[in-house]
């Protein structure tokens, strides 16, 4: 499937004298047809990751060789020294324990560090953003009328008011 893009030249060099950043109010959207990525100079990291994926397999094939074959093979292999075949059992078993308590002790962690719900901290923080109605947002202009707008931190309060408050609900 080839798909050719047309582009009015003279609109794309005007649109470029008012870029200020990838998003203003002078250019809330992003540019299109995007600026192509950065390319890279160096093919090391597509050959240290090849190398990675052959030794780890080389490794698989002799851990599974040592764990399988009789002594005798071996032997006559030429290696005259090699551990214990128990430790063929013992070092997965030690790596699915120590990955079990990996993650038991970073869910641990992350329970404890979860604030209780009578906290205020539990439902708001210093990130929060709430919207100020009083100074008009400079993107709206620019916008097209169907956009979504801005995400904002509802107060609890006011969440409150909404969902609990039985004094303003018809009935």
């Amino acid at each position: 499937m080839v798909v050719l893009v047309v582009t009015d030249k003279s609109r794309q060099d005007k649109s470029r004298e008012h870029y200020n950043g990838p998003t203003s109010p002078a250019s809330p959207l992003a540019q299109f047809p995007p600026l192509p990525p950065a390319s890279s100079p160096s093919r090391a990291p597509e050959f240290y990751g090849f190398v990675a994926w052959a030794v780890t397999y080389l490794l698989f094939v002799l851990y599974f060789l040592w764990a399988i074959l009789p002594d005798d093979w071996i032997i006559w292999l030429g290696v005259s020294w090699y551990p214990n075949r128990e430790w063929a059992l013992l070092v997965p078993a030690w790596t699915i324990v120590t990955v079990l308590l990996t993650y038991f002790t970073y869910f641990s962690m992350a329970i404890r560090g979860t604030p209780a719900f009578s906290e205020l901290s539990a439902f708001t923080d210093s990130r929060a953003q709430y919207s100020d109605s009083s100074v008009p947002n400079p993107y709206l202009a620019y916008a097209p009328p169907n956009a979504v707008p801005e995400a904002y931190d509802i107060p609890i309060g006011l969440v409150n008011r909404v969902l609990y408050d039985t004094n303003n609900r018809p009935r």
